[in-house]
């Protein structure tokens, strides 16, 4: 099993309970998620900085 670091971001969501698949299917795209975390959010901008530890697929 290999990990590996991610930062990404992605656009705020409405109703903000969406937040959490949209971070889910962006992480996905790098592998499965472990752990993730919000570290900033940019209202002007309507984003979310994620970091995140994924599992990378063999």
């Amino acid at each position: 099993m290999q990990t590996a670091f991610v930062t990404a971001e992605v656009e705020l969501q409405n109703p903000p309970s969406l937040l959490h698949e949209a971070i889910e299917t962006t992480l996905r795209q790098h592998g499965e998620p472990l752990r993730w975390a919000i570290v900033s959010v940019d209202a002007d901008r309507r984003r979310v900085a994620i970091e995140a530890v994924v599992i990378l697929e063999s």
